[in-house]
């Protein structure tokens, strides 16, 4: 297997973040949450961080970026800065899922504090009011497969029933930064809350991946998924239908 260098490129939510990974370990980093950093310094961090580490693009194998669900506007940043990126070098775009990055961060968080040892993860991205976009994962112990998703990604209204199927079942961390507003709403035994945004630092395993496995997406047609693809809505292609739900 050999050495993969890597770039990660995470600007789905508030935080843009940039980290430059080889063989699966980050050797250089850089984030804000400055408002409208994404636009002004997503480029200017991948410049730092190639030259913190005494590399230009060139010596990358590729770029790996989150591809939602988040912020439209950053995830527009994210993406067009990564295709640039590979056009102009050559190299393969990867992609990993925002709530991956989460499930990620989540089994990290158990790792650094002992104290914690939940079966689920939630990862929550922040939408409107009491809705969040949010995928389960179980937790396995695993180092080879930390993680297993338990669904797909879905918008769901935050309510005292919400996820009383998996509290009951176990411990559950709720992470992400939709993860604070739940707090006070999902009560549980064992819940914890982490509210945190989604970071470059936790995605070089999952790039690494992708990578080995020649995950590789079309630079040219790639598109993230924002956070407003998930609300339902009518057809306007199907005038009956919108008469009938009425």
């Amino acid at each position: 297997h050999e050495m993969a260098r890597l770039i990660l490129i995470e600007t789905s939510t508030a935080l843009c973040s940039v980290a430059l990974a080889e063989n699966g370990k980050i050797i250089a980093y850089r984030e804000s949450s400055e408002p409208k950093a994404h636009a002004s310094l997503t480029a200017v961090f991948v410049d730092e961080v190639l030259r913190e580490a005494g590399m230009n693009i060139h010596d990358c194998d590729g770029v790996c970026v989150s591809k939602g669900p988040g912020s439209y506007t950053g995830l527009r940043v994210g993406v067009s800065t990564a295709k640039g990126l590979c056009f102009g070098a050559g190299i393969p775009l990867l992609a990993v899922s925002t709530t991956e990055i989460l499930a990620r961060m989540a089994v990290l968080a158990t790792e650094s504090d002992k104290s914690i040892n939940p079966e689920y993860a939630v990862a929550m991205l922040d939408a409107r009011r009491m809705e969040v976009y949010a995928q389960s994962f179980r937790l396995t112990g695993d180092d080879a497969n930390p993680y297993i998703a338990e669904g797909e990604v879905e918008a769901k209204i935050i309510d005292e029933s919400a996820y009383s199927e998996l509290t009951g079942k176990g411990p559950v961390i709720f992470i992400g930064d939709g993860a604070g507003k739940c707090e006070g709403t999902i009560k549980g035994e064992s819940v914890i809350f982490r509210q945190c945004f989604p970071s470059a630092k936790a995605m070089a395993a999952e790039a690494e991946k992708a990578y080995t496995e020649k995950r590789f997406e079309d630079t040219a047609y790639f598109e993230p998924f924002y956070l407003k693809e998930f609300v339902a809505t009518v057809s306007k292609k199907d005038p009956l239908h919108a008469l009938s739900s009425k």
